[in-house]
């Protein structure tokens, strides 16, 4: 049984899922235990709206130091935010919530989309357990 907060990341992702329908391609990132889209920059504009209606607060490289310490250290493990990157987030004040990381390519083409639950409270297996049910949530 899903407790109250992760009800609210399925509402939330089944939510993305239906608004980027036939937008995005969605796979799975083993790497940083994320969702990857990739699209190409001709799309920013319509990906990024949709994507800030649910992880609606957005940190980039200028404003990530004064993000609350949970945002920061998804940052740090998914490389840092260089120029162009943003981190998107629901509300990172939950015990669980979403986060989105943006990253250009460098070719100026395409951009990479990973998005992935956060649970400050979960233990390993917990989160373990949450990863699966997040990728069953995409289809994955």
């Amino acid at each position: 049984m899903l407790d109250p907060n992760e009800s609210d990341l399925k509402n939330i992702c089944r939510e993305l899922l239906g608004s980027f329908h036939g937008a995005l391609s969605w796979k799975w990132d083993s790497r940083f235990e994320t969702v990857l889209a990739e699209f190409s920059v001709d799309n920013k504009g319509s990906v990024r709206s949709i994507l800030e209606r649910y992880l609606s607060i957005v940190w980039d490289s200028s404003n990530i130091g004064k993000a609350p310490d949970t945002v920061r250290t998804i940052a740090s493990h998914l490389g840092g935010l260089g120029s162009g990157q943003l981190l998107f987030a629901s509300d990172p004040n939950q015990d669980a919530f979403l986060f989105g990381a943006w990253w250009p390519w460098g070719d100026g083409k395409t951009i990479s989309l990973r998005i992935a639950p956060f649970d400050k409270k979960s233990s390993d297996a917990e989160m373990a357990e949450l990863i699966k049910l997040f990728k069953g949530w995409f289809g994955l």
